[in-house]
């Protein structure tokens, strides 16, 4: 994965939409994270140093102390609407895994030019299919039975408006569109 960019909105309350984007496919996977987070992630994509270090660079700078180095980031887990992720970091040759939150191993990412990647699970659970892929969802065979029709007339709904949010790069909704699909669908 890597970073596609950063998304508010005036009623998200502080909070941030960080997208990332399936290098090789056409997906994008939005994770909600806080306004320091985001300061410390869009610093280091601009590539803007502050005059003193912000957090993940001392972070950085303790991890190099102890000649180690941050080889790659694995979201690995999505948890009643909780990603989780690992840091794999090398030091004396064996690679340890460390918990931490995305936002937070995104920031180190960045800074040690890791690999940011992301469990086909959760991809598959959260992920959203970019605009540009121009793929419809497949029919399903038959016609919905008549149980079924009036949750699969919310389901359509839902499914318009997360294209919708897509499109207008409004994130943080289609990310609680997307949450609602998976509801209604298991």
């Amino acid at each position: 994965m890597d970073i596609l960019g950063l998304s508010t909105s005036p009623s998200s309350g502080g909070a941030y939409a960080l997208i990332l984007n399936e290098v090789e496919g056409n997906r994008r996977l939005p994770i909600i994270i806080g306004t320091f987070e985001a300061q410390a992630i869009a610093l280091e994509l601009e590539s803007i140093k502050p005059p003193r270090p912000m957090t993940h660079d001392l972070l950085k700078n303790i991890i190099l102390s102890f000649d180690s180095t941050v080889k790659e980031v694995y979201i690995n887990d999505l948890n009643e609407g909780t990603f989780f992720a690992q840091i794999l970091y090398e030091q004396n040759g064996e690679v340890i895994e460390l918990d931490a939150r995305p936002s937070d191993a995104i920031a180190l990412a960045i800074r040690f030019g890791a690999q940011i990647n992301v469990d086909s699970k959760v991809l598959n659970e959260a992920g959203i299919v970019s605009e540009e892929a121009g793929e419809e969802p497949a029919a399903e065979a038959g016609a919905p039975s008549a149980e079924s029709k009036k949750e699969m007339s919310k389901l359509e709904k839902l499914e318009v408006e997360l294209k919708t949010a897509i499109e207008t790069e409004n994130y943080e909704k289609a990310a609680k569109i997307r949450d609602q699909i998976s509801k209604l669908k298991s």
